[in-house]
């Protein structure tokens, strides 16, 4: 397991049009790939569940985004929350960002989305391959993708909580849709939100598999 206190954190503003996005870059030593995250439901950096994630996924050598795709101001603003479009375009600004990064512009890059946050990752994964090598979706709202969905090319991991109900059935009929190499986990007992004891930590364990696998250890160029 990589030490802690060696993982380096850097606080970062990403333009994105005429905003500046808040983040969170950390980095372990030798990391090999970089996940970014997208929050659900107006959350942001400061999510405790994708801060817990993203600390497993340092622990696996994986450099991890935290950032807000929202501005204070638009935070609250439910137009906002729910626009997948705007938080796609924004979620590709983040990706542009790392490929341009020093620290990360020679890894590949995954995103984690988390409810409707999963829903902008799918489609600035279906809008973008070239950028993104993995998604993982973790009660995730993948409808939000629509006809993207079937544009998606990133191998894909849907991870749905088994009492969740409304979202399995959800996650299972984008299943029928993506083309990618996809997998739908469902864990046992599990909630919307994962409060369960032990099943943020299953999510978490299958989320880094899964990048480890499309991320690689290989690197790619830069972008010029």
């Amino acid at each position: 397991m990589i030490d802690e206190q060696r993982t380096t954190q850097h606080s970062v503003e990403i333009p994105a049009g005429e905003r500046r996005l808040n983040g969170i870059l950390s980095v372990p030593p030798d990391a090999f790939g970089v996940v970014a995250f997208a929050h659900g439901s107006g959350s942001g950096r400061y999510s405790p569940r994708n801060q817990y994630v993203a600390g497993v996924l340092q622990d696996s050598g994986l450099a991890t985004l935290l950032l807000d795709l929202l501005d204070v101001d638009e935070a609250d603003d439910r137009d906002k929350v729910f626009d997948i479009e705007l938080l796609a375009e924004r979620l590709q600004s983040a990706a542009d960002w790392l490929a341009l990064e020093p620290l990360t512009c020679r890894m590949r890059i995954g995103y984690f989305g988390a409810s409707t946050g999963a829903g902008a990752a799918l489609v600035a994964a279906a809008r973008h391959p070239e950028r993104v090598a993995a998604v993982v979706s973790r009660g995730g709202r993948p409808d939000l993708a629509g006809n993207d969905l079937a544009l998606v090319r990133a191998p894909t991991l849907l991870i749905v909580g088994g009492d969740d109900s409304t979202v399995v059935d959800l996650n299972e009929e984008a299943l029928r849709q993506l083309k990618c190499p996809v997998r739908l986990e469902i864990v046992p007992h599990a909630t919307h939100l994962f409060p369960e004891p032990g099943t943020l930590e299953e999510v978490a364990r299958m989320a880094s598999v899964w990048f480890i696998r499309y991320l690689g250890r290989s690197t790619q160029p830069p972008v010029e």
